[in-house]
């Protein structure tokens, strides 16, 4: 495991890599304000392969996008082409974990001459959104932009309380949890505070419809592997979710047992779901 750093058009991005250049090449998103830490306990598992998992913008200790922007997923899916764009990739695979899964979807299925294989864990495509709440989440995220200048940022006196925050918030143990927090904060005046931007908290202001996320998902040309944590998370019903894998023209979905952050907490198991999958030429 090593770190690096590369610029892209958003600032400085850092993250962790492994394995050799000339191996299949995979990038590995994380999930929701989690960062690069997420993939330590799943990487020395997977052989064969040339691994990058970036800090996405904003988390870990990546830079946070320009002030006056938001973050939304379809300006991700060009962070990510720009990570693979510094990397000099043409065409690689993508591994990803819950945010960093749908964000590997719309990648895979708008850019589908880059993208050989992907790796989808505990997501694919996105969190739909009914037509009728439409303008109710709109205000609501207006509101919440409006209202976060006004929020003070928490500080944490130890790195324990922090690690504990995350357990709870994400079900995590305290090894998985600790390897998050330690690469997820920095050393202020009183304390620790997250590096993550504050930006990340806000609700986002437009969501896809169930309908056009299943369009999204029949867009994934690439050969496909689903990775689903049983039993299933609230925001992933069944039988939705399993309905929504199949529309894949080519995929496969396999369950695992497990919680939301089952690559961190069974490793053995999700890499044993993976195989020779992102090796294969």
């Amino acid at each position: 495991m090593r770190e690096f750093g590369l610029d892209v058009p958003v600032g400085r991005i850092h993250g962790l890599r492994w394995g050799e250049p000339g191996q299949p090449r995979v990038l590995a998103l994380h999930g929701w304000l989690d960062n690069a830490a997420s993939f330590v306990p799943l990487a020395p598992r997977l052989h064969g392969i040339d691994l990058v998992a970036p800090d996405l913008p904003g988390h870990g200790r990546s830079a946070h996008q320009p002030r006056g922007t938001d973050y939304s997923f379809a300006g991700a899916v060009h962070h990510v082409l720009d990570i693979a764009d510094a990397l000099g990739w043409e065409r690689f695979s993508l591994l990803g974990h819950s945010m960093g899964a749908g964000m590997s979807s719309l990648v895979a299925a708008g850019a589908p001459d880059r993208i050989e294989r992907l790796v989808a864990i505990e997501a694919l495509g996105a969190l739909p959104e009914t037509v009728e709440r439409t303008v109710e989440r709109l205000r609501k995220a207006v509101a919440a932009t409006r209202a976060l200048p006004s929020k003070r940022l928490r500080v944490f006196p130890q790195l324990e309380p922090a690690i504990r925050a995350r357990m709870q918030a994400n079900g995590l143990g305290e090894a998985s949890a600790r390897l998050l927090v330690e690469r997820g904060v920095s050393e202020v005046e009183g304390g620790f505070a997250w590096n993550s931007d504050p930006r990340l908290t806000l609700p986002t202001m437009v969501r896809m419809t169930a309908e056009q996320i299943d369009a999204l998902v029949t867009g994934i040309e690439c050969p496909t592997r689903v990775i689903y944590a049983t039993p299933p998370q609230p925001y992933l019903p069944e039988p939705d979710r399993s309905r929504r894998a199949g529309l894949l023209p080519d995929g496969e979905l396999i369950l695992v047992p497990g919680g939301h952050h089952l690559h961190m907490e069974d490793p053995a198991a999700v890499a044993t779901a993976i195989g020779d999958f992102l090796s294969a030429p």
